[in-house]
Order: structure tokens, then C-alpha cells, then sequence
């Protein structure tokens, strides 16, 4: 019952105009003393150790520096533009490269945040430049990361 009391006083807190991550957090924090009381606050260190633990998190800031090192060679956006003239002659042919390889980017990396903000330094600049709409060039790319996550890769 609690999850939906929540859910709705977030929603009331957006519509009231607040900003969504003081929200989020904000509604989290009240709710979890409320929940818990503060000894939810012990356990912070502990928590926050699992994190910096965590193998599949220190990957994360590497794809970051991968996008920003495709972006900053240019390598990606001739390899995007080379892909947009492959699919040429179909509307919207950069979008649907931009689905390929954001899809195949999120399989193989495994984090769909990484992917998704590496995509977004790679692409989102050829799609302005094409002259895309930046609704659909942001929706175009986040789909593309989450993509990854039904693509089933073999493991060995």
C-alpha cells in the first residue's frame, strides 16, 4: 500500500512543478524515515561500499570515456553518416542506423546508461546536423539503448 501512496504523492509533487530528481529523492527520503525511521542512515556506508564494489558499475565511466572518445575523433559520425547514405534511399535512414548500432552497443556493453549516453555523444550531433527533430532524435537513441536489453548474447 505504501508503493502506491508513494507513486501518488510523486505524481502530485510533479504536478506541482518541482523538478523530478528532488522529487524522486525527496519523496524516497521521506517516506523511508517514515518507513524505517532514522536508523535507515546506519546502514548508508554499507550501501554505498556495495556500490564502488560492484564490477558491472566501474564499467559505467569507461563507455562514458568511450563515447566521448568516438565523439571527439569523429570516427563515430563518419561511421553514422557512412550507415545514414547505406540506408539512403529509406526515410529516416539515419534514425535506423542509429537503432542498429545503439542496439548492438547496448548488447554488448550489458548497461543500458552507458550506451544510452555514449549513443546519445555519438549520434545526437549527426541527427541535429541532418536536420532531425531533437524529440525524435532523443527518442531515437533511448529506445536504441533499451534495445540492448532484449538482445540475447551468448555467453562462453
Amino acid at each position: 500500500m505504501i508503493g502506491i501512496i508513494m507513486f501518488f504523492v510523486a505524481l502530485f509533487m510533479l504536478l506541482l512543478g518541482f523538478p523530478v530528481a528532488f522529487t524522486f529523492g525527496g519523496v524516497a527520503l521521506i517516506f523511508g524515515v517514515f518507513a524505517e525511521g532514522f536508523d535507515m542512515f546506519a546502514f548508508m556506508p554499507f550501501r554505498i561500499q556495495s556500490y564502488m564494489e560492484n564490477t558491472v558499475m566501474m564499467a559505467v565511466p569507461l563507455f562514458v570515456f568511450m563515447g566521448i572518445v568516438l565523439q571527439k575523433t569523429q570516427l563515430a559520425e563518419q561511421l553514422l553518416e557512412a550507415m545514414g547514405k547505406l540506408f539512403g534511399g529509406v526515410r529516416g535512414g539515419l534514425a535506423i542506423s542509429t537503432i542498429l548500432v545503439g542496439a548492438l552497443l547496448a548488447a554488448s556493453t550489458g548497461v543500458v546508461g552507458a550506451s544510452v549516453v555514449a549513443m546519445g555523444l555519438i549520434s545526437l550531433p549527426v541527427m541535429l546536423k541532418y536536420n532531425y527533430n531533437k524529440s525524435l532524435a532523443c527518442g531515437t537513441i533511448c529506445a536504441s539503448g533499451t534495445l540492448g536489453q532484449i538482445i540475447p548474447l551468448q555467453s562462453s
